[in-house]
């Protein structure tokens, strides 16, 4: 997601820029053939095809809104996590009988255990937003190619690289072996718990509220992954595909007429520019069709909120949050604390 207080234009344009480069040559085709090649046949009313594009605008602009469901949703999403992960290390810490002198650093020790074994659970979970689909987009790939790049962390090491530094050996070889990872993980916190307050180093009381919180992360994880693993219906989305490229061949053979009528007009007065005035329909039907065409991929590139675009929701940057604020709770080693993921473009991942 971007960081910058408006979305760069330069980045929209570089975006779209074969699109654009596609639609200069097609309006450039059909004002040659009409004009030097005298093919006067190639129009069609301007009243039909404006019904046709304001049927457009109508269906892009439902996608659109279906588009944005799916990212703001998936953003209370993580925002829940962030409230329930620092609700589950408070109340563990403060739910030990600390006031036990002699036990306090195994208690300490076994907090920290708890701690890690939650920056586990996100670990596994970003990781898990992140696998690719096939319906997904390379966005990374893309952007690349026009010399614009940025960082997805889960790209750049594996799951298992990075949860060694979190659990035991037994542990992680029981995690890597499950389908589903992070609930593997919920299941190993609550068994732990589970195992405390039967040696009596947690409340039953206290144990109630921490599996309560628990089935909070449990259920926050199921929303996410039926935001990832069910696409936006392909029917919606592939109408207005279709849509607008109708529209886009339509449109040329529209303008051209209208443009080339009012050349006529303006010939009676100035000649030397009504003759050309023709031309000028190039750069008005580009911008026309590039409007339409550009509000399509951003509901197209709004789908699916965890693949990896620089407008998802930026799970990397809110679990790495989440992870510092836990291990400072926990008055771990500022040392021992990760730094935040570097904003390559200014984009959070």
């Amino acid at each position: 997601m971007y960081t910058q207080r408006r979305f760069p234009f330069r980045s929209v344009i570089q975006w779209t820029r074969r699109e654009l480069i596609f639609f200069l040559i097609l309006s450039i085709i059909f004002t040659v053939l009409y004009e030097l090649l005298n093919v006067k046949w190639l129009q069609v009313p301007l009243t039909p095809v404006g019904l046709i594009g304001t049927a457009v605008a109508f269906m892009v602009g439902f996608q659109n809104n279906a588009a944005y469901d799916r990212i703001w949703e998936a953003r209370k999403i993580w925002g829940g996590i962030v409230n329930a992960s620092r609700s589950l290390i408070i109340t563990t810490k403060d739910s030990f009988y600390m006031h036990r002198t002699e036990a306090s650093r195994d208690e300490s020790e076994v907090l920290r255990i708890i701690t890690h074994r939650h920056i586990a659970w996100l670990t596994a979970l970003r990781y898990a937003m992140r696998e690719k689909k096939s319906w997904e987009t390379s966005y990374e790939k893309m952007f690349r190619k026009g010399g614009f790049h940025y960082l997805i962390p889960e790209y750049k090491s594996s799951l298992e690289e990075e949860l060694k530094s979190y659990l035991s050996e037994e542990e992680l070889r029981y995690v890597l072996s499950k389908d589903n990872k992070p609930n593997a993980l919920i299941s190993l916190q609550s068994k732990h718990l589970r195992a405390l307050t039967n040696e009596k180093k947690l409340w039953d009381f206290s144990l109630l509220n921490l599996q309560g919180i628990l089935q909070e992360l449990t259920a926050l994880q199921g929303k996410a992954e039926r935001i990832k693993n069910f696409p936006y219906p392909k029917q919606y989305g592939s109408i207005g595909y279709h849509f607008v490229h109708i529209f886009m061949w339509l449109l040329p053979m529209a303008i051209i007429p209208a443009f080339a009528s009012m050349g006529e007009d303006i010939s009676k007065t100035i000649p030397w520019i009504g003759d050309y005035f023709i031309w000028m329909n190039i750069p008005f039907t580009v911008i026309v069709i590039w409007v339409f065409n550009t509000m399509l991929r951003i509901g197209l590139a709004g789908e699916n909120p965890f693949e990896g675009s620089p407008n998802d929701v930026p799970i990397s940057n809110i679990s790495r949050g989440i992870t510092r604020d836990i291990l400072q709770i926990i008055e771990e080693d500022p040392d021992q604390i990760p730094e935040p993921f570097e904003n390559v473009n200014d984009i959070q991942m």
